[in-house]
């Protein structure tokens, strides 16, 4: 498990770093007064419609190793009991 670890800690790094930006646009944004409002919200919704995707993906994939860790479990549940026999 200590291999994935740098794997797991990837995609909250890049939100972090993904919302800091988004921060920072949006007080550039406000203090100028020419963006258009439309615009800024458009590109927050590309954002959070890409961020939503990974967050879809970690979960999809945290969902697979749940389920290879239960079955995981069974077989060796199963086999303590062959054991004690």
């Amino acid at each position: 498990s200590t291999a994935n670890a740098p794997e797991d800690d990837a995609p909250t790094r890049y939100s972090r770093t993904e919302r800091t930006t988004y921060s920072r646009y949006s007080r550039d944004a406000n203090s100028s007064g020419s963006s258009l409002p439309s615009n800024a919200l458009e590109k927050r919704i590309e954002e959070l419609e890409r961020e939503l995707a990974k967050e879809r993906q970690e979960n999809a994939r945290l969902m697979k190793m749940t389920q290879d860790k239960e079955e995981l479990i069974g077989k060796l549940k199963e086999e303590i009991d062959l054991l004690n026999r």
